[in-house]
């Protein structure tokens, strides 16, 4: 169809062409240009809708494609990586892999704007309170099922993703008036007119003096408010596709009939003076429309004469005192639903997920059949992990590979989700609010100048601060840049202190001494191990947590199995 069209519109370019010769040459009448012009026109709108089809329909298909992916664990992950919220000072955003390319963000993020992605990072990297995170229970559970919502949302516009300063333009809506002053518009329109009368006298009678005295007086009025006219339009001027794709979002969002009572208290805030957001936002578009054109070449000679410029800065700038202060209620709207769809379509393609269960209490993390939520179901080992009553801390031991980190990062990303409002990858959970901090991936760093061991002590210096709820801390392989005296000394002292505080949480570790002589209180220490097999060779795993700590080490056999002599 696509080139159908190309190619009708190429012959009636060249038939165009033809008739143009001939009515010169004095064969054919010019009124015979208006037949392949008018269909030449009427082509190039149906062409333009059919790429919008096209458009429209590959997205249709990409949507499903990474929907069925998903769900057979053989795609990736197609959302934005959110390599910008990396923060590696962060308690626990980079130890558990929350953003990259293979993270849990592009595994979540459906959003298309800006405002979406960003409220859902955040939603990831701070723990919400409970009564946030039941409405986010309630406004997932009626997102969950509307998959015809979903697909209209990923599909509409001819834009991917929306790149607009959310920041930006709603410090632009909210900024006071600059340009609206008593009489401006009415003198602007009456030098319009002024110059339209005097071009009729210059081309009736050929007097131009009126017409260029006008033309000055536009000029100067222009050049004393240049700096006026251009702050009024300086946060949207090129925002154009933006604004109308963030119209349509909005409007199929309004469109929605939503149950759940925190949507309907979010739908609710999108309206401005009688007037829904998007239908504001789409009479927005319009008049930055307005001012773009002002670049459009063939409108230069039109311009000073009718103060194009002038009369579209005064559009924009009628538009921000009417609108203007809804848009950043607008903008945290959208982003927050997109944040929930987000969730909730992660929630559609995962059925056997609940939603974790809250206690009242000390810090507790009770989990039956517990696994990372980004490795495949066929790969997926499931563990039960019992952080209450006596027990503070699990130390975890076994060798390398056996899968003491994953079961501290299922832990933490779990607890992350939970803390999120999202369903969690668990037969159940149970849990009390809590805070996640955990040192896993730290690193010495040149830039900055510190050791691994430097590294880790100011991460756990942080787990120290206050928190605004009790701490679930994860420790791999507890200060194992230092000798083993200071390592053991200094890893009970860190366990004391934070138990102490009412924290709990996991403690990986190869140090089979660690868990001797722990001044703590009886019972808080619980001891569990993964165990690994030397199969010709070749240790085998079956990354099933065991009680107790490991009874054996397979570390000679392998160094010398790949033919080490030691």
């Amino acid at each position: 169809m696509d080139r159908r069209l190309e190619t009708a519109r190429l012959t009636l370019a060249a038939l165009g062409l033809g008739l143009i010769g001939a009515s010169a040459a004095g064969r054919a009448s010019p009124l015979w240009l208006g037949v392949p012009a008018g269909v030449f026109v009427a082509i190039v709108f149906y062409h333009r809708r059919v790429r919008q089809l096209q458009s429209s329909a590959r997205r249709a298909v990409a949507f499903y494609r990474a929907g069925i992916e998903r769900l057979q664990g053989t795609g990736r992950d197609a959302g934005p990586a959110g390599d910008r919220f990396i923060d590696p000072h962060h308690i626990y955003g980079a130890d558990l892999d929350l953003f990259g390319s293979h993270g849990l963000y592009p595994r979540l993020c459906t959003a298309r704007t800006p405002m979406g992605e960003e409220t859902l990072a955040r939603w990831l990297l701070a723990p919400a309170d409970l009564g946030t995170i039941r409405e986010r229970h309630a406004s997932i559970r009626d997102l969950s099922g509307r998959l015809e919502l979903r697909e209209e949302l990923a599909i509409l516009g001819e834009q991917a993703r929306i790149t607009l300063d959310a920041e930006a333009l709603a410090a632009w809506a909210e900024a006071p008036d600059g340009l609206m002053r008593p009489g401006l518009r009415g003198a602007a329109w009456c030098l319009t007119g002024a110059a339209g009368l005097t071009a009729v006298v210059w081309a009736g009678w050929g007097l131009a003096s009126p017409f260029l005295a006008v033309l000055a007086a536009q000029a100067a009025l222009l050049f004393t408010l240049r700096k006026r006219i251009q702050a009024a339009v300086a946060g949207v001027e090129h925002a154009y596709e933006d604004l109308t794709l963030l119209s349509s979002l909005l409007r199929r969002i309004e469109a929605e009939a939503f149950t759940a009572a925190p949507l309907q208290a979010l739908a609710a805030q999108l309206t401005s003076a009688s007037l829904t957001a998007s239908a504001s936002l789409a009479s927005l578009a319009t008049a930055v429309n307005f001012v773009e054109a002002r670049r459009n070449p063939f409108l230069a000679p039109v311009l000073l004469p009718f103060l194009y410029v002038l009369h579209s800065a005064l559009a924009a700038e009628r538009w921000r005192r009417r609108h203007g202060h809804g848009v950043a209620d607008w903008l945290r709207v959208l982003g927050s639903i997109e944040a929930l769809q987000s969730i909730s379509a992660y929630s559609f393609e995962r059925p056997a997920d609940p939603f974790p269960e809250f206690l009242s209490g000390p810090a507790a993390f009770v989990a039956s059949g517990l696994g990372h939520p980004l490795i495949a179901a066929a790969a997926r080992v499931h563990n039960d992990v019992d952080l209450s009553g006596e027990t503070r801390v699990l130390l975890v031991s076994g060798s390398n590979m056996s899968g003491k980190s994953t079961l501290l990062r299922s832990v933490g990303i779990n607890t992350v989700l939970a803390m999120a409002g999202a369903p969690v990858c668990a037969t159940r959970l149970r849990l009390t609010p809590l805070a996640v901090g955990a040192s896993i991936r730290v690193n010495d760093s040149l830039y900055e100048g510190s050791s691994r061991f430097y590294a880790e002590i100011t991460r756990l210096r942080q787990l120290f601060e206050p928190l605004p709820l009790p701490l679930l801390f994860l420790l791999d392989e507890l200060l194992q840049g230092t000798n083993s005296a200071d390592r053991r000394i200094g890893a009970q002292g860190v366990l004391r202190g934070m138990i102490a505080r009412g924290a709990i949480g996991l403690v990986s570790t190869h140090d089979l001494g660690l868990a001797e002589d722990v001044e703590l209180p009886p019972g808080a220490l619980r001891n569990v191990h993964f165990q690994d097999e030397l199969v010709d060779g070749m240790l085998r795993f079956d990354f099933t947590l065991r009680d107790g700590l490991v009874t054996k080490s397979n570390g000679i056999e392998l160094m010398r199995a790949i033919g080490l002599e030691v």
